[in-house]
């Protein structure tokens, strides 16, 4: 999914300031003496969201700041930010090409959120370099800037994960795609250690399909069912580049059993983090 930047002073000022606190959760976490594996650890978020705050390309949430306040001995500087990270993100805008742009604003204050990927890792759950080296790699080639931007537009969703209260949210992955070593070994690694960390949330339930099934309900292709606060669930399908939103009843029933009868084929929750656990080693 391709997700992009406005050039309006908004998104500037308000990446200024992501970059600012980012730099201040740099200097508290060395003064501490932490690595970024540890202090995530700690606060129980992964290595590559640590990095991506400290980068400015993820935006701090409230509950981040204030626990990351109090474990680095921060006096309150980092909780005091938050108001003025909240007001940034609201200023910010982010734009997204038209085809995908009606599905991001639903995402964004979803209820709950289930997809199905036969292709790629969910864009929800990609690390950093794993968006950069899918961007990197599409044809016709993409410019280094629009790289950047689709990054950073990709990596602010995520910030679904890690709002409060949190959306109930279910991924199911095929195996080949975990054994895809986009971007290298090191990247790769490092896309299996975070699908890893964000499988043991609470609030995300993670599945793993297995290759060797001789049974599956998902070979029609990959596609999300979303559930808007207040309103009927929906889907949303994407190939190509080319999207369609689904809002009508018969047909979003019929993908939601589909959904059903797919995580009924994929792995336990728990046996799906053990097989990513096999994986590494």
């Amino acid at each position: 999914m391709d997700d992009t930047i406005g050039d309006d002073d908004g998104p500037e000022e308000a990446a200024d300031l992501f970059r600012v606190v980012g730099r201040q959760i740099r200097l508290l976490r060395e003064r501490a003496g932490l690595t970024q594996r540890e202090l995530g650890e700690r606060l129980g978020y992964s290595e590559d969201l640590i990095r991506s705050l400290e980068r400015g390309r993820r935006t701090a949430q409230p509950e981040f700041l204030d626990a990351a306040d109090e474990l680095l001995g921060a006096g309150g500087l980092l909780r005091a930010a938050s108001e003025d990270v909240a007001r940034a993100r609201a200023r910010a805008r982010v734009r997204h090409p038209a085809w995908f742009r009606d599905y991001v604003q639903l995402e964004t204050n979803a209820a709950e959120v289930h997809e199905y990927a036969s292709h790629v890792v969910p864009g929800l759950l990609q690390t950093e370099e794993h968006a950069r080296a899918l961007f990197t790699m599409r044809k016709p080639l993409l410019d280094e800037a629009t790289i950047e931007q689709r990054v950073t537009a990709r990596l602010a969703r995520q910030d679904l994960l890690t709002r409060w209260p949190a959306p109930i949210v279910t991924c199911i992955v095929e195996e080949v795609v975990l054994r895809r070593p986009i971007g290298g070994e090191k990247v790769h690694r490092a896309q299996l250690e975070q699908l890893l960390a964000l499988g043991r949330l609470r609030s995300l339930e993670l599945q793993v399909m297995p290759t060797g099934r001789d049974e599956h309900a998902g070979l029609g292709g990959p596609f999300i069912l979303l559930t808007p606060k207040g309103r009927s669930q929906l889907a949303y399908m994407e190939v190509q580049n080319v999207s369609r939103l689904i809002t009508e009843p018969d047909e979003v029933r019929i993908l939601a059993a589909r959904y059903g009868s797919i995580r009924a084929q994929a792995l336990t929750p728990s046996d799906s983090l053990t097989a990513i656990e096999e994986l590494l080693r």
